[in-house]
């Protein structure tokens, strides 16, 4: 177990800057005894040691084992088993998630204004989201922070979107593409339909369930009196499947 005994100066360095203590440092690599974490201060991190730790620290292996050569390895990250990143010089005390591989997208819903009232308004719903890869968004170029949830409500989008699936709605496209799919806020009612521009600035809604939900056509005027105002588009719905199927021949 030869051990390089120049690094343990360096090696306390990195971990007071970072304000993690020996016995957190042996937790998170898996040493029952702190102390033996402690004595690499004086006696050096073993060899045998020395890339896990340097990788551990975000710090270039050759820097630490000789101070010779550049101290930052940025390019040195740690993956957990899900591919979120971490790095350790972010961190005070805890091995924390600075890049993950996911976006929470907070979810918004249709709740009444004051106890007691008919009145709606569509709200957002505090400590209620989901997450999706941000490689989804990304590739429809949606700005993460436009990105937000709603539960589908009733069966006007059956079947191709059942009642009770989650909605994730970009903000950031609230401009009328016709026949995309919109959420939309109708006099404080939340509603899910493609849409399509009419002559005069009209609008047209229309249900994919189109024999039971005929469209709906409002005009200018009505728009603004409605308070009709489109949320954005709906770029994602998941949808859990009504029944499970019975196996035959059991």
């Amino acid at each position: 177990m030869k051990k390089n005994k120049t690094c343990g100066p360096r090696f306390k360095m990195l971990l007071e800057e970072s304000n993690i203590t020996t016995t957190a440092f042996a937790d998170f690599l898996q040493i029952p005894q702190a102390q033996n974490v402690h004595n690499w201060y004086t006696r050096g991190v073993p060899d045998y040691r020395i890339e896990e730790v340097a990788r551990k620290l975000s710090v270039n292996s050759e820097w630490l084992k000789t101070g010779e050569g550049p101290k930052d390895a940025k390019h040195l990250r740690l993956l957990d088993e899900s591919g979120n990143t971490f790095d350790a010089q972010a961190i005070r005390g805890l091995y924390t998630v600075i890049e993950p591989t996911d976006v929470e997208l907070p979810f918004y819903k249709e709740t009444v204004i004051a106890p007691g009232s008919y009145k709606t308004h569509v709200v957002e719903d505090p400590g209620q989201f989901i997450r999706l890869p941000k490689s989804h968004l990304d590739s429809l170029e949606i700005n993460h922070a436009d990105a937000i949830c709603a539960h589908m409500i009733g069966n006007s989008m059956g079947e191709r979107i059942e009642d009770g699936s989650t909605l994730a709605i970009d903000r950031g496209l609230n401009q009328i593409v016709d026949g995309e799919i919109y959420a939309i806020e109708h006099d404080g009612m939340l509603r899910i339909k493609y849409l399509h521009r009419m002559p005069g600035n009209a609008l047209r809604l229309r249900s994919h369930n189109k024999a039971e939900y005929p469209d709906e056509i409002f005009n200018a005027e009505q728009i603004d009196k409605q308070n009709i105002r489109v949320l954005g588009w709906v770029f994602w719905w998941s949808t859990l499947n009504k029944r499970r199927p019975s196996v035959p021949f059991l």
